[in-house]
């Protein structure tokens, strides 16, 4: 008998949780072991319950679902995590496998493509939506990789945001975490994470998600 897949579900939204554990609650090589409703509480339970994939929403507060993938990635290095998004964006894919992601789901999937994805995640493989292949994905990481900097189009917003914060935001629309924001910056997490709330507040934005659309449009 094959090893039960201990699954995490990370989402803001409590009806969310719910609808994908009574959707996943029956299936007999899947353990709900346990849910999140952000992203520092996702990273206790990852600590705690070591599950075999965390399901990560992608907008959430305190943490990205990029941000959070990239921690469990770096700390927990034998646990996998999928983004389970409502945005299908080959851009945010690449985003996601850049930080550590294993797959990359959408909210409006069937539950046969979220069983077939945890399969696959749990067996070392990516997973992405049949829309999309693994050569487009393959090929915006590279296309990324040759890129030295992702441009910022969007000059409205920086009549809106410091010196500091444009700064900021560059760095963040090209995936990188708070923390590797202050190292690059000599600054703390904390001030980081002040500018980025400031950031958000400024442009009228709910998450990062949305903040690196804007910034690229």
């Amino acid at each position: 008998m094959a090893t039960k897949i201990k699954l995490l579900i990370v989402d803001d939204h409590a009806v969310v949780r719910k609808g994908i554990q009574n959707l996943l609650e029956d299936e007999e090589n899947i353990e709900i072991v346990g849910e999140a409703s952000d992203g520092m509480e996702a990273l206790e339970k990852v600590k705690t319950l070591k599950p075999t994939i965390v399901l990560l929403d992608l907008t959430m507060p305190k943490m990205s679902g990029f941000e959070v993938a990239k921690a469990i990635s770096d700390k927990f290095p034998t646990i996998k995590s999928v983004i389970f998004s409502m945005h299908n964006n080959p851009e945010y894919m690449v985003t996601s496998v850049e930080n550590g992601a294993m797959g990359y789901l959408l909210k409006d999937t069937s539950k046969e493509e979220i069983l077939k994805a945890l399969t696959s995640v749990s067996e070392g493989e990516k997973y992405f939506p049949p829309t999309v292949s693994a050569m487009i994905i393959d090929g915006l990481l590279s296309q990324r990789k040759q890129k030295v900097t992702p441009k910022l189009k969007n000059t409205n917003l920086f009549t809106k945001i410091s010196k500091k914060e444009r700064e900021i935001l560059k760095y963040i629309t090209e995936g990188l975490s708070s923390q590797e924001i202050a190292e690059k910056l000599s600054l703390s997490v904390r001030t980081v994470s002040n500018h980025r709330a400031n950031i958000l507040r400024k442009t009228d934005v709910k998450n990062t998600a949305e903040l690196v659309r804007l910034a690229m449009e």
